[in-house]
């Protein structure tokens, strides 16, 4: 015999040995042992993808949560080919900087070592030369039949299925863009597909032969044809988690879609399978590949692969080489935390004198541009307290514009709306209000019916030869940033001079079959909320500033993404301008002073807007403001005008404006242009969250890369509010930080790609080009400035001045919470009294940290 026969021989009895191992377990998996599991753990496994309208960070690991960081890496490696980490060149190359010491390499090597020996010279030095040689990282171990396919026969399988579905899904989901609607929308997901398939032919001209013949023999239900499905490709039970997560990581656009879809429902405490009938729709696919090749090389590599997802599934040991990222991953957040304790360290200068009373209170969202801002105010006028807080300002409510039966939910995600706030006309009587909405809605009518018009199949040709010419004035204006290419959303339909009589309606009101607006009890209720949280009970200023913020961009896609993420992607003037009204009520102040909560006869609220694009403070219902407070106000426009200029000139370097002089004209020129792709950087270069009293890092400069939460815990009698910070606005900064890292190590599996090639998909999401997946993520251009990364992947450190027991009791409470910490997702410390001493959380025990 010879060598090559016996080598034949002996991998086709392999391969016999392994199809009758499967086929045995797979007999014993009667009835499907272990599919409901399997389909329960893929509900869950892509993290949601909020659309356009909303569109909001979410932590893109957020299946992977209940394991180490390092094992989450390895999974994401082998089962979905993905990498969670940078390159090692990128590693290198901050090593050889000086940007990640030995000291640094030490603290991580020490740390993957769980300290079980010390980090000697020696030590040490086998790292290193582990971090110098070239890099071989194991082969995925998760396929599906098409994978297998285009290996055996060199085919495009896989791609060609992602396209067929994505066409599919986008014309499904489709809320309005496409000109002709989907007959079969009113089925669910699986069935509508299965009813289309019938009849589509496109499947045989791309070379599946016969498709619709095998297709016709899967049953009706999703939870049905998968388990024809499992059975008929002999996948044994411990393949099967690998497999489906393969399986939806492929179409992971449309999956985090249907998650999302199935997330809203479980708000309002229903439940969806959206994520299994697409799940069920892609395996047919896989189905299909595997009925119409039955040739022994793609049959053969088929059992191999169900052999190597088990094997994968069994093995717990991580890939060496991922180790070794893991480790610089490691080194690279401790280069980080060693900077920012060193700035937290440093004496903080004593006040020139004591104010008695502040002149101005302006409470900020916690986001980091509005890091860059608050240090900014602080400069110009520094009696002036500024204070962080979740920019939705505790008002958890759903903004309903003039004309829409529904509103915009404006709050964070984790959260669902508790009121309904309508919005109206200032001194309008009903007369009125009828003729604006009517107005409103003939003219939103009229411009859909003129944008189908221009867009026709046969109109549209016609127009342009028409008209075009008359659209040379706009075009140009528009192209030189001095016009909005569109009016925005919020003031569409709306005369200019309605626009600023626009505002929240609080009356307590049944409008459309739904309760509106708040009662007083409810009232007092958040007020008192909003204060204790803000641990702002005493020594009001004359004014005090709520400032949500927004943006302002044209011809983008993810406009709501630079938004506020507290008020679920969208601006914050509605929460902000609620919560003044509300702390304005005589009969509020009354209800809070009988709680032991005195606002001074003389404060007043503003509700305000920070644009985060242009760095200029909008500020609302100034007719309202006492006469009392004219030269308050006139002071502090004159600071909001000086800190602005400030703020804009510290931003302009990353923005590629040589000259800061430049800054206040080029910048409001970057929020006009069509042509912008990083009109500004948004949340890039987070990398820290700190919960303490304003006085802790009021000298420091955090260069607008920190989440700024004021707390001082002597005033949180019961913890409440740090367990309230420690489960939402941590956990939300936590979702942002790692969207960013996953944009900024993977832009092409956690990110959105280049955003000059999106297109707009159904309203929802945006395509790279005309096909493939829905994206998912930021852009390259959100994390990327074309010569370097402007936001370095760097987990998320918090730092909290609270006891250390209480800390441990919000873990023990929370293990959602617990996991992001012990696992090392997020990086927690916990900060003295004095804001100097550091105890670092690790493994259940607080360490010292210098």
């Amino acid at each position: 015999m010879s060598q090559e026969l016996a080598i034949a021989t002996d991998l086709e009895g392999t391969r016999v040995a392994a199809r009758q191992q499967l086929e045995s377990e797979h007999e014993a998996l009667r009835p499907l042992e272990g599919l409901d599991a399997a389909l329960d753990e893929a509900r869950t496994r892509i993290a949601p993808l909020w659309p356009l309208q909303s569109f909001v960070a979410v932590n893109p690991f957020l299946s992977l949560a209940g394991k180490q960081f390092e094992e989450a890496c390895n999974v994401m490696k082998r089962v979905a080919g993905a990498d969670m980490l940078m390159p090692r060149a990128f590693y290198r190359e901050l090593i050889a900087s000086g940007r990640i010491t030995d000291a640094d390499l030490r603290t991580a090597i020490s740390g993957a070592q769980q300290g079980e020996e010390p980090v000697d010279d020696s030590v040490l030095a086998d790292w290193k030369s582990r971090i110098a040689a070239e890099e071989s990282y194991a082969e995925p171990s998760a396929f599906t039949a098409a994978d297998v396919l285009d290996a055996a026969h060199g085919t495009r399988a896989s791609a060609e299925i992602t396209e067929q579905i994505s066409k599919w899904c986008s014309a499904y989901w489709d809320e309005g863009q496409a000109a002709w609607r989907m007959p079969w929308r009113s089925m669910p997901l699986y069935r509508a597909w299965r009813a289309a398939s019938e009849i589509d032919r496109s499947p045989e001209v791309l070379g599946f032969k016969g498709f619709r013949k095998v297709i016709a023999t899967l049953p009706d239900e999703p939870i049905s044809a998968i388990t024809h499905i499992v059975e008929t490709l002999a996948l044994p039970k411990r393949a099967l988690d690998a497999y489906f997560f393969r399986v939806l990581f492929g179409i992971r656009g449309w999956a985090a879609y249907a998650r999302y879809l199935g997330w809203s429902k479980e708000l309002d405490g229903e439940k969806s399978d959206t994520v299994i009938e697409l799940l069920a729709v892609r395996l047919a696919w896989d189905y299909a590949v595997f009925m119409l090749n039955d040739d022994d090389a793609f049959r053969g590599a088929w059992v191999d692969a169900s052999v190597a997802m088990v094997d994968g599934q069994l093995s717990n040991e991580p890939d060496p080489e991922l180790l070794v990222d893991s480790v610089l991953q490691a080194a690279f957040d401790a280069s980080f935390q060693r900077e920012l304790l060193g700035k937290l360290a440093a004496p903080a200068p004593e006040p020139e004198a004591v104010v008695l009373r502040k002149p101005l209170q302006a409470a900020f969202c916690i986001d980091v541009r509005s890091e860059v801002f608050r240090r900014a105010l602080e400069r110009v006028a520094p009696d002036v307290q500024t204070i962080g807080f979740a920019g939705f300002f505790g008002f958890p409510i759903e903004y309903v514009p003039i004309g829409q039966q529904a509103g915009t939910a404006q709050c964070p995600v984790l959260l669902k709306p508790k009121f309904v706030v309508h919005e109206t006309v200032a001194g309008a009587d009903e007369d009125e209000k009828t003729e604006i909405l009517g107005l409103r809605l003939l003219r939103r009518r009229a411009a859909k019916a003129w944008k189908s018009f221009k867009s026709s199949a046969v109109s549209s040709f016609v127009y342009v030869e028409t008209a075009g010419l008359t659209f040379a004035p706009k075009l140009a204006s528009d192209a030189l940033g001095a016009t909005r290419t569109v009016k925005h959303p919020s003031a569409d339909g709306l005369d200019d001079k309605v626009l600023p009589r626009t505002g929240p309606d609080i009356a307590h009101a049944e409008a459309g079959g739904r309760t509106t607006g708040f009662s007083e009890t409810q009232r007092i209720d958040m007020a008192e909320g909003v204060l204790k949280a803000m641990s702002l009970r005493s020594g009001f200023a004359r004014l005090v500033m709520l400032a949500g913020h927004g943006s302002t961009t044209v011809n983008n896609p993810h406009a709501s993404g630079l938004d506020c993420g507290a008020c679920g992607g969208n601006a914050g003037e509605p929460n902000a301008r609620v919560a003044a009204m509300i702390l304005n009520d005589p009969d509020v102040r009354a209800g809070l002073a009988e709680r032991g909560i005195t606002i001074t006869a003389d404060t007043w609220f503003l509700g305000c807007l920070h644009d985060t694009t242009t760095d200029e403070i909008s500020i609302f219902d100034r007719e309202h403001i006492p006469e009392t407070h004219a030269e308050d106000l006139k002071e502090l426009e004159q600071w909001l005008s000086e800190a602005s200029s400030l703020a804009r000139a510290e931003r302009s370097s990353l923005l590629g404006i040589p000259n800061p002089a430049d800054a206040d004209t080029l910048i409001s020129r970057r929020s006009r242009d069509w042509s912008q792709p990083r009109p500004e950087w948004g949340l890039a270069g987070n990398a820290a969250f700190i919960a303490a009293p304003r006085a802790r890092t009021r000298h420091v400069d955090l260069d607008g890369r920190a989440f700024l939460h004021d707390y001082d815990w002597r005033q949180d009698e019961d913890f409440s509010v740090l367990e309230l910070i420690m489960t939402a606005p941590m956990v939300v900064a936590s979702w942002i930080n790692l969207q960013y890292y996953g944009s900024a190590v993977n832009t092409a599996a956690f990110g959105c790609g280049n955003k000059v090639l999106h297109n707009v998909v159904g309203t929802i999401g945006v395509l790279q080009g005309n096909g493939g997946d829905l994206q998912t993520g930021l852009s390259w251009q959100s994390v990327h400035d074309g010569k370097r990364f402007i936001h370095e992947p760097l987990r998320l450190n918090v730092f909290i001045e609270a006891p250390t027991e209480q800390l441990e009791r919000v873990l023990e409470k929370h293990e959602s919470v617990a996991e992001l910490v012990e696992n090392e997702w997020i990086y927690l410390f916990a900060l003295a009294d004095d804001g100097h001493s550091r105890l670092r959380y690790d493994g259940g025990a607080w360490v010292p940290v210098a």
